[in-house]
Formats: structure tokens, C-alpha cells, sequence
């Protein structure tokens, strides 16, 4: 099962978006990259552990959006 979210092709960016993966760096690039395209947070994050590592997940909006 794949945890990363699909990207929208350039210039046609979602409103919403829900970026999951594992609790790590990765995880962290994946929101900061995200904040940098304009995105923001949207919500707590969350976390859960799969049995075998801890996921997080975060939810991002473009704020001007409507």
C-alpha cells in the first residue's frame, strides 16, 4: 500500500490535499514543500502506528481557494 499522495499535473493544483506517509524526514519535506507552494495547513495533524511503524498525516489548503 502506497502512502504518498498523487500529484496533481503542474498548474492545475487541488484545493485540498491530505499528504500521509511514514513518521520521518520524508514526511516532513512532503508538508514543507507543500507550505512552500502556497499550500496551509489545514487541522491537526495526525498519527497512528500501522502495526509496524508510526504514519502521520496533514491536511493542506490553498487559502485564496473559493
Amino acid at each position: 500500500m502506497s502512502l504518498s499522495p498523487v500529484q496533481p499535473p503542474a498548474g492545475d493544483r487541488l484545493t485540498y490535499r491530505m499528504l500521509t506517509g511514514p513518521d520521518d524526514r520524508s514526511f516532513c519535506e512532503k508538508v514543507s514543500a507543500a507550505l512552500a507552494d502556497g499550500y496551509v495547513l489545514h487541522g491537526s495533524p495526525t498519527m497512528t502506528f500501522d502495526g509496524a511503524r508510526v504514519v502521520c498525516g496533514q491536511a493542506v489548503v490553498l487559502p485564496d481557494a473559493r
